[in-house]
């Protein structure tokens, strides 16, 4: 039986989702059977405009804005004429459907060029620089910059509402309304956007803007549920995003929200905290995503190293299944599970360094989990909302060893009454989650397991769960294995971008392994990995540990089986 076959049977609870929300431009109710719930640890944002208080709304009663757009917008530093007019043309090559450009950097030459040969819609940022409430630009000149953008046929114009709100002051706000406005709001931190929303939604309303607009960094990505609550409950068009790492899920979940422009930057212009155009378009598909769209995960931090979103959402895509991927950079585990409580955020895996301690904040946890005392998948049961753990690692792990071993030995397909590695000493050094699922995987095939790990403390505590024997980290420098080892590593050591890293075992030691696996993913062929091939070892990357547990993790969050042939070929292209 296959490792993803065996968990689908794990899995909970059936039914799709629920439609939750849907994105809009006229007033329409949308009728659920399903009440949606973000829960959040502030005062809650009692915006009214018409709106049900955000604590309390239920799909039915949601207002939404029908018919809105989907635009990826590719956002262009400041840069030469030359560079703005080619980053035009990249953008609309990788897909983008606006671009954005700095009005207040160009001269109006530079602007008449770029205005008069876009190959794309064009958004013309206008931020002037101010001292408290007084502009430092010219007020003629930063008019006329306006005026002009519009003469020349800008598709929107983005303004900050101060600036609207002074031009609408002058009667001159409604000379730029052939192009499409965007009135912004530019926030210094989160708590600012909690004093009196309603105020502040109703100034820019007022405006007669096209769309409306809130931007701050975040930092917390608790925050960034906030922005996805003033999607979903806008009357008006909106973009909502937050800046930073931990922000970059208001891009990637725009549209299923509701918002109306996901930012991204073009490839040879990266702008930090964007993702590129090209990988909003195709590793996210964040066009297909809708108000039924489904949710899920990577727990970690960091989480820039994460390979999963290029792997799981071409399979959910593949599969048919209405799901989204995205990492998560959560930095307390706590916070974030008591905001996300919405269905909408239907499962999780978990990475560094939560799979131990995630286990506090499941409802259930499987007993292989349980035993192993490391959750790295949790599903969102649909029938009660429940958080179920699981461990999916353990087994992909354990069955990539035995399968290199079994063709190593020309056994390859057969299975004998004894797993390749019983009886062989399991040389495990790491016992963070993933040693703890090593571990107790090669104790259940009767391997003699030794543990190391930089903290002496909680290799003895692994080895006490195993019956294993634990030695200092310092002592793997001169540990010497027995014949026809096995050397597994699942500490970070190796991870891109540190790749000139490894576990500190001597080469010649290497040699007497028949057997080293490395659960590092990304490089898929580690310093260590290289070196023992080198030696004459048999090697196991920790793709192939990926792999196995990403076939089954997608079982648990979908119901479905993998389609593990597809999987492997994006895997062997992508990583």
């Amino acid at each position: 039986m296959s490792i993803q076959k065996r968990f689908a049977e794990m899995r909970h609870g059936a039914g799709a989702c629920a439609n939750l929300c849907l994105p809009v431009h006229q007033f329409v109710l949308i009728h659920s059977h399903q009440q949606r719930n973000l829960h959040f640890p502030y005062k809650p944002l009692q915006i009214t405009l018409s709106m049900p208080p955000l604590h309390s709304t239920t799909a039915s009663e949601m207002v939404r804005v029908v018919g809105a757009p989907k635009l990826i917008c590719a956002a262009l530093p400041p840069q030469s004429l030359d560079h703005l007019l080619n980053g035009m043309h990249q953008a609309k090559i990788q897909g983008a459907d606006v671009v954005q450009i700095e009005l207040d950097s160009l001269s109006h030459s530079d602007l008449t060029i770029l205005l008069r040969n876009k190959p794309i819609p064009v958004l013309l940022l206008s931020r002037p620089k101010w001292e408290g409430d007084e502009c430092k630009s010219n007020e003629q000149d930063h008019l006329q910059s306006l005026l002009l953008a519009k003469d020349l046929g800008a598709d929107y114009i983005d303004l900050e509402l101060k600036v609207a709100s002074a031009l609408i002051k002058e009667d001159k706000f409604h000379q730029l309304k052939s192009s499409k406005i965007i009135v912004s709001t530019y926030l210094d931190s989160f708590t600012a956007l909690l004093e009196d929303p309603s105020l502040l939604v109703a100034e820019m309303k007022s405006t007669g803007a096209d769309i409306i607009k809130f931007v701050w960094e975040a930092a917390n990505i608790t925050e960034i549920s906030t922005a996805f609550d003033l999607l979903s409950n806008s009357q008006v068009p909106m973009i909502a995003h937050c800046t930073g790492e931990r922000g970059l899920i208001s891009q990637l979940l725009s549209f299923k929200f509701g918002g109306v422009f996901a930012y991204g930057s073009v490839e040879g212009n990266t702008i930090p905290g964007l993702p590129s155009v090209n990988i909003l378009r195709q590793a996210y598909g964040v066009k297909n995503t809708n108000m039924g769209t489904e949710v899920f995960g990577l727990i970690s931090k960091p989480v820039s190293h994460s390979k999963g979103p290029l792997l799981h959402n071409p399979t959910f895509r593949h599969a048919g299944y209405n799901g989204i991927y995205v990492p998560m950079f959560v930095d307390n585990l706590k916070e974030f599970f008591s905001v996300y409580t919405s269905p909408d955020f239907a499962g999780y895996s978990v990475g560094i360094p939560y799979k131990e301690a995630v286990i506090d904040f499941c409802d259930e946890v499987h007993p292989v989990a349980q035993s192993i005392g490391a959750v790295n998948t949790i599903v969102r049961r649909r029938d009660d909302g429940k958080l179920v753990g699981y461990n999916t690692d353990c087994e992909a792990a354990i069955v990539a060893i035995e399968d290199a071993l079994k063709r190593r030995d020309g056994l390859n397909g057969k299975n004998g009454p004894l797993s390749p590695i019983t009886g062989k000493q399991f040389v495990l050094v790491g016992a963070g989650g993933a040693g703890r699922a090593l571990a107790f995987g090669a104790k259940i095939r009767g391997a003699k397991v030794v543990v190391f790990d930089i903290d002496f403390g909680r290799a003895k505590s692994l080895a006490a769960a195993v019956s294993a024997d634990a030695l200092p980290f310092d002592d793997l420098l001169t540990f010497r294995p027995e014949k026809d080892a096995i050397l597994a590593n699942a500490t970070p050591l190796g991870m891109n971008p540190h790749v000139e890293r490894r576990i500190p075992v001597l080469e010649e030691t290497l040699r007497d392994y028949k057997l080293v696996f490395d659960a590092v993913y990304n490089p898929r062929k580690t310093r260590l990995l290289k070196e023992a091939e080198a030696a004459g070892a048999v090697i196991v990357s920790g793709v192939e540990m990926f792999l196995g547990q990403a076939a089954a993790q997608f079982s648990l969050f979908t119901g479905q089986k993998a389609p593990e042939e597809f999987m492997r070929e994006i895997v062997m292209e992508k990583f």
